[in-house]
C-alpha cells in the first residue's frame, strides 16, 4: 500500500494524445468522471502513462521475478478470476497449494514421516509469512509464560540490523521489541555470538536471514543454532530460530546442498520463502513452513470443512487470487530439482561475469560474497570526487535501474550499489551493464567533483546575497545527501562543463 497524495493544484486532469479520437474532454485526475468513456480511450490513456514506468527486465534493484514462460502466463490468465479463499468452489486449487507446501517442506528437510502432511501455508509474499511465523512464536511464548505464572508483556525478537523492513512492521504492529545486532565494517550480517548474547527470557525467537537484502550474504544459521543450544541448556530456556529465507530459500538447496541452515538444525522451527523471488513466480506469493504441527499453536488456526475433509487455514488476508499458487505449482513440476539447479547455476555464472567485469575497471570494491544470493553489491574504492548515488542516477540514462543505498548501523558510512541477477539477466546484459558503467565513470571523470562544485556554489551564494552562511553540524548521511543534491543542480545548470577531479 502507498499512502496517496494529490499532485499540484494546476495538474488536476488527465490528457491523452490519442483520446481525441473518442472523446474531447479531459478526465478528472482524482475524482470519477461524470460520464463513461469508450474502452479504447480508457486503455490508451492508461497505456500512455505506463510508458513512463521503468522496464522490469532492466530493474536490477528488484529480487522479484519479471519473466515466466508463455504457458504459465496462460494458466495465470485462465485463473485470474478465482478467489483462493473459496475452497468449496475451487478445491483443486486448494489441493495444488497443499502440494506446494509439502514439496517446499521436503526441500527444506522437514522431519516428516512417510505419509505425514507438512504444516505450512501460501501467503501474499514473505511479509505476510513473517507476520504469521512471528505470531506463532509470540503465542507459544505467551502460553508457556502464563503456564509458569510469569509476565507476558515484554516479548522481543533478536535479529541483525540488516533485516528487511517487514520485521520492523511485525514488531510495531504486534508490539514486540526488535533487538538488533549492529553491523560493522566488512561484516554486514548478524554476528551469531552477539545475537545469542542479546537473548533473554523474553526472546520469542532469533531471526536469521538466508540472503541479506543488502549484499546477498547468508548468515551462519548453523553457528547460531549451536550457540543457542548451549545457552538454552545453561538457562533452561527453549529459545527457537526462525529463518527468513525470502531470497535464499530457493537458492541454497540447489547451489549449496551441504549447507546446514534449514530443519536439519534442531532449533529451526519455521522458515519463510518468497515464491515470487527465486521461486520464479510473478509478484504476490510467499510460503511459510513449520517444522511440525506442535510449532503452530492450534488456537491460531481456523478450520473449514469442505468435501468431507478438514481444511485448516492460517492467514492475515482473506480474499486473494489463485493465479500465483497455480503458477508456483507449474514451476515446481515443470522445472523439478534439475531445472531449478540449472537456473540458479546460470544466475551464479552471470553474477561472476558481472563481478569480474567490475573488478577489471579497478574502481570498485566488491562487498557481496561468493556464497549467497546471486547478486553483486559494490562500492567505489574512492568516492571523494563522485559517489555511488551519482552512478545510480546516470545509469538511468541507459535504462538501468541500479539502487544505491547506505548500510544500517553501525556501518552507515558505507554506500553500496547492488545488481540482482535474476533468470532473465543474461551474460550479454552483464557485459552491456559493465560497458555502460564504464561510460558513466568516464563521464564523471570529466565533471568537477561534488565537493568543489559545492564550494563554488556556496561562494556564489555568499557573494550574490552579500551575507554569510551559518554552519550547523550535520550527520554524515545528511551531508552526503546535501552535497549530492547541490552537485546535481550544478550539473543541470551547466550546458557544458570542462574540468578534471
Amino acid at each position: 500500500m502507498v499512502l496517496s497524495k494529490t499532485a499540484s493544484e494546476s495538474d488536476v486532469s488527465v490528457h491523452s494524445t490519442f483520446a481525441s479520437r473518442y472523446v474531447r474532454t479531459s478526465l478528472p485526475r482524482f475524482r470519477m468522471g461524470e460520464n463513461s468513456i469508450p474502452k479504447e480511450a480508457a486503455y490508451q490513456i492508461i497505456n500512455d502513462e505506463l510508458m513512463l514506468d521503468g522496464n522490469p527486465r532492466l530493474n536490477l534493484a528488484s529480487f522479484v521475478t519479471t519473466w515466466m514462460e508463455p504457458e504459465c502466463d496462460k494458466l495465470i490468465m485462465s485463473s485470474i478470476n478465482k478467489n483462493y479463499v473459496d475452497m468449496d468452489e475451487y478445491p483443486v486449487t486448494t489441493e495444488l497449494q497443499n502440494r506446494c507446501v509439502n514439496m517446499i517442506a521436503h526441500l527444506f528437510n522437514a522431519p516428516l514421516g512417510e505419509s505425514e502432511a507438512a504444516v505450512g501455508v501460501g501467503t501474499v509474499g514473505s511479509s505476510e509469512a513473517i507476520m504469521l511465523a512471528g505470531l506463532a512464536f509470540k503465542r507459544k511464548w505467551q502460553n508457556k509464560r502464563r503456564a509458569e505464572g510469569l509476565p507476558v508483556d515484554k516479548p522481543n525478537i533478536v535479529t541483525g540490523a540488516n533485516v528487511q523492513v517487514c520485521w520492523e512492521k511485525f514488531a510495531r504492529y504486534f508490539e514486540v521489541e526488535l533487538k538488533e545486532v549492529k553491523l560493522r565494517d566488512d561484516y554486514f550480517v548478524m554476528d551469531p555470538e552477539k545475537a545469542v548474547e542479546m537473548v533473554d527470557e523474553n526472546t520469542i525467537c532469533v531471526a536469521a536471514i538466508l540472503g541479506s537484502t543488502l549484499n546477498g550474504e547468508f548468515e551462519d544459521v548453523k553457528r547460531l543454532n549451536d550457540l543457542l543450544v548451549e545457552k538454552n541448556n545453561e538457562t533452561g530456556w527453549d529459545t527457537p530460530i526462525h529463518v527468513d529465507a525470502a531470497s535464499g530459500g530457493f537458492i541454497a538447496p540447489f547451489l549449496y546442498p551441504e549447507l546446514e541452515w534449514d530443519f536439519r538444525l534442531l532449533l529451526v522451527k519455521s522458515i519463510n520463502v518468497s515464491g515470487h523471488k527465486y521461486g520464479l513466480v510473478y509478484a504476490g506469493i510467499g510460503w511459510v513452513i513449520w517444522r511440525n504441527k506442535e510449532d503452530l499453536p492450534e488456537e491460531l488456526i481456523f478450520h473449514i470443512n469442505y468435501l468431507g475433509a478438514d481444511q485448516p487455514t492460517f492467514t492475515l488476508n482473506f480474499s486473494k487470487g489463485s493465479s500465483q499458487v497455480i503458477a508456483q505449482y507449474y514451476q515446481l513440476i515443470r522445472l523439478g530439482f534439475e531445472g531449478y539447479r540449472n537456473i540458479m547455476e546460470n544466475c551464479r555464472e552471470n553474477m561472476i561475469v558481472l563481478r569480474e567485469g567490475l573488478e577489471k575497471t579497478g574502481r570498485f570494491k566488491i562487498v557481496s560474497k561468493d556464497e549467497g544470493v546471486p547478486l553483486v553489491a559494490f562500492s567505489l574504492k574512492d568516492n571523494h570526487c563522485h559517489d555511488e548515488f551519482e552512478i545510480s542516477d546516470l545509469l538511468r540514462r541507459y535504462g538501468w535501474i541500479v539502487p544505491a543505498y547506505t548500510m544500517p548501523a553501525d556501518a552507515q558510512h558505507v554506500t553500496v550499489l547492488r545488481v540482482v541477477i535474476r533468470e532473465d539477466f543474461s551474460h550479454t546484459l552483464a557485459e552491456r551493464l559493465v560497458n555502460d558503467i564504464q561510460k558513466v565513470l568516464h563521464e564523471l571523470d570529466r565533471l568537477p567533483s561534488k565537493l568543489s562544485s559545492n564550494s563554488t556554489i556556496e561562494t556564489q551564494e555568499i557573494e550574490n546575497n552579500e551575507k554569510s552562511t551559518v554552519t550547523t553540524k550535520k550527520s554524515a548521511l545528511e551531508t552526503q545527501r546535501e552535497i549530492t543534491t547541490i552537485w546535481r543542480k550544478f550539473v543541470m545548470d551547466k550546458k557544458k562543463i570542462t574540468g578534471v577531479c
